[in-house]
């Protein structure tokens, strides 16, 4: 889903939610939190995380890393950290990306008249999620190529902006980007606080993403690592220069895409790595690897009462291999349900 940023600073950037109050409301969460004061941030750069292993662990390694004169000393050109988006950084049931398709589906059909005979998108216009499953990965591809391609990159990012300024989490009753980790977002201003360049790694689209990390995250769009689907420059009929969407998968960055990712576009190797699935193993197994102080860490969804509870059987974000070599590799797990005092900034 999606295209992988290059990795520099772009002519043309996507509307962002920054200029919005939302935006501006959701990367405030993370400097102070909603509730909290600058004091309060001081005195404690984690106050939604409860007390125990996983705070500690942090904590004890920025210090380490940053501290002049420790054996753990960091450049600051070298403290790079990756973060997943989906699941790490915000909800990932239902992935958002994937609602985004299932509703440009239901805002397309009367163009595509054969949708409602054919699966998958006949399964997403009766409610059949069954059916649109029952495609498997061919149909999602052939779902998400449908509804992300046939227009310029600016004519999706105005799409994305549209829809995401609208759309709510059918759980939380919320929009999508109020339904960020508000512990992750006190880890990312931590990290910046003491000279890191956080990226996002993810399996999503890029293009997708860079709508919105801006606002929700502090995350520029040359910070944004994600999945691509081939683009073509082309002169419109009114002499605009512009890059056309294809319906073709260009790269997937998930799994081993995602240490191939970050060596081609980062360029050099992150010291940290926050993930919460299998299809982050990868990344955290290259980024602790190297010799150093090195971090990792794994967001466990283990709270159904907050937010939902899954792992090693779930079809989205499964975590079985990676909860496995966990201990073994030094990672620490981080158990939703025990470690946060509080899930989403407005909790």
């Amino acid at each position: 889903m999606g295209e992988v940023n290059q990795g520099g600073p772009t002519m043309n950037r996507p509307p962002s939610l920054s200029r919005r109050g939302l935006g501006a409301l959701a990367l405030g969460a993370g400097l102070t939190t909603t509730t909290g004061t600058m004091a309060q941030v001081a005195d404690d750069p984690l106050p939604s995380w409860r007390e125990g292993p996983s705070k500690k662990a942090i904590l004890d390694f920025v210090r380490a890393v940053t501290t002049e004169g420790s054996p753990d000393f960091v450049l600051l050109p070298e403290r790079i950290a990756v973060f997943d988006n989906d699941g790490t950084l915000w909800c990932e049931i239902p992935t958002v990306q994937l609602v985004f398709a299932l509703d440009r589906v239901k805002a397309l059909v009367p163009k595509h008249p054969d949708w409602s005979k054919r699966q998958p998108f006949r399964g997403v216009l009766e409610g059949d999620m069954a059916g649109v499953m029952s495609a498997g990965q061919k149909g999602l591809i052939e779902l998400v190529m449908a509804t992300h391609a046939g227009m310029s990159t600016q004519d999706f990012a105005r799409i994305v902006s549209d829809w995401i300024g609208t759309a709510r989490h059918p759980k939380f009753q919320r929009p999508f980007t109020r339904t960020i980790y508000q512990p992750m977002l006190e880890v990312l201003a931590l990290l910046r606080n003491r000279g890191f360049t956080p990226f996002i790694v993810s399996g999503g689209g890029v293009e997708f993403m860079r709508v919105i990390t801006e606002s929700v995250y502090g995350i520029p769009p040359e910070q944004v690592i994600g999945s691509t689907i081939r683009t073509e420059f082309r002169i419109a009929p009114d002499g605009r220069p512009e890059l056309i969407r294809l319906p073709a998968m260009d790269f997937i960055d998930d799994g081993p895409g995602k240490p191939v990712a970050i060596n081609k576009f980062i360029g050099r190797r992150p010291i940290a790595a926050f993930g919460n699935s299998d299809g982050d193993l990868q990344m955290l197994q290259y980024v602790t690897a190297e010799g150093g102080r090195r971090f990792g860490l794994i967001v466990h969804h283990d709270d159904a009462a907050r937010e939902v509870a899954y792992d090693r059987k779930s079809p989205f974000g499964r975590l079985d291999k990676a909860l496995d070599l966990a201990p073994k590799a030094g990672w620490s797990v981080v158990s939703m349900r025990d470690e946060w005092k509080r899930i989403f900034p407005d909790d």
